[in-house]
């Protein structure tokens, strides 16, 4: 997703992480991707990852993707944990409290997605903005925050709906405009997994509950 955004040129080669080449055993062993290599050095953290295409593509050339509010970077940045431990559960009385904590991260980050950034806010203007209306995370256009909070977002949807009849409320109405947004554009559903390949990776991951 950052390539795209980057406007890289790239090729995409999948594999069957159940019997890995042996290329990519040697290159990173005991590693899952995503990774990269770069002269040589190999780097694993996703984090890392992302700071090095934003240092290495850089403008004029490479367009910046890092966004300009750093509250964008923590926003949301305890959903997903919260939905790993809801849907790992097998215990079916423990389930309405992990769920409820899920909620509450998702209400958080719906509430930053409504709130007016400051540039949304013209300060010579009498009317107030009540709710913002901007397409994504840190504004109008896709930020590095998108790309690390896209994916977690579209797997929630994806297997607690599959697994837990777990919709997003409707009444959330920034996470449901955020996603509309972001499955407009051809960076993100095109680099997004098939549903089924989701559903399978959570087959055993996803608790039957007891």
């Amino acid at each position: 997703m950052i390539l795209w955004l980057k406007g890289v040129i790239f090729n995409v080669t999948t594999v069957d992480l159940k019997r890995k080449p042996a290329d990519l055993q040697n290159l990173a062993p005991g590693t899952n991707p995503p990774f990269m290599t770069f002269d040589g050095e190999v780097k694993t953290d996703v984090n890392k990852i992302e700071e090095f295409l934003e240092e290495k593509l850089a403008p004029p050339r490479y367009p910046k993707l890092a966004p300009k509010h750093p509250e964008s970077n923590s926003a949301g940045n305890d959903v997903f944990a919260k939905f790993s431990a809801f849907i790992k559960n097998p215990r079916k009385d423990a389930n309405e409290n992990l769920e409820k904590s899920l909620l509450k991260a998702l209400k958080k980050l719906d509430n930053y997605l409504n709130s007016p950034l400051p540039d949304e806010i013209d300060a010579y203007s009498r009317e107030e903005i009540a709710a913002s209306s901007r397409k994504f995370l840190d504004g109008d256009e896709l930020t590095l925050a998108d790309c690390n909070l896209l994916p977690k977002l579209h797997i929630i949807k994806v297997v607690a709906k599959k697994y837990r009849n777990f919709h997003f409320p409707p009444e959330m109405t920034g996470i449901s405009r955020y996603l509309k947004n972001a499955y407009a554009r051809d960076e993100f559903t095109n680099t997004c997994p098939a549903d089924q390949e989701i559903e399978y990776a959570y087959l055993d991951v996803a608790k039957r509950m007891k």
